[in-house]
């Protein structure tokens, strides 16, 4: 087995962890078959991670960042507000529909950090990560396109959040693709009416 940096193993296992999950099941998946799923002894394992709960809080965070630097790039200021938008939701909606295992796995992650003592505040953290990583997003834009909004961010940013996460069930369980294109259209119409084009 090849040394490598301990971050670099510890990202091998937690996206090894991640295929284990979306195919298995969060309970189903154990530290063992994780390890046999990145090619490494269960040492290898227990060296990088110090508790299961250690490496959930890590799968939450990277299967977020796998599509949050789609998005960014998506979201590249362009010739009108509406059109920057709808290609930001556009971008994450193409991510939906081609790793629907690991979007739906993220909602199972939830359930099982809630269900589970000791691990709730995953659940938590998790949210938390949904409304800062939103947040991120509205400032870089409103600073790169020169509007204000006539909502707080913090709230724009927990609707966005929630809005973006009953869809995504809503898909999963529906399955209704052809649906998506009139949502994302009023969506984006709406966010459009939260914020005024010019600073005052």
């Amino acid at each position: 087995m090849a040394r490598m940096p301990s971050a670099q193993r510890r990202r091998q296992l937690t996206e090894a962890a991640i295929r284990a999950m979306a195919r298995d099941g969060v309970a189903r998946t154990t530290t063992r078959s994780i390890a046999a799923e990145a090619g490494v002894s269960l040492s290898v394992f227990h060296y990088c991670f110090d508790s299961k709960q250690e490496l959930v809080e890590a799968v939450i965070t990277t299967i977020t960042d796998h599509y949050v630097g789609i998005v960014k790039e998506a979201l590249k200021p362009r010739a009108s507000l509406e059109e920057t938008v709808r290609a930001g939701f556009q971008a994450y909606w193409d991510h939906v529909r081609a790793h629907p295992d690991e979007h739906m796995l993220t909602y199972e992650l939830t359930q099982y950090a809630l269900r589970r003592p000791g691990f709730e505040h995953l659940a938590r953290r998790q949210y938390e990560l949904y409304g800062e990583l939103y947040t991120d997003i509205i400032e870089q834009l409103s600073t790169a396109m020169g509007f204000q909004l006539r909502v707080p961010v913090p709230a724009l940013a927990r609707y966005l959040a929630a809005m973006t996460d009953g869809l995504t069930l809503n898909y999963l369980v529906l399955g209704d693709e052809d649906a998506w294109t009139d949502i994302l259209d009023t969506v984006t119409a709406h966010i459009a009416g939260l914020v005024s084009p010019d600073r005052p």
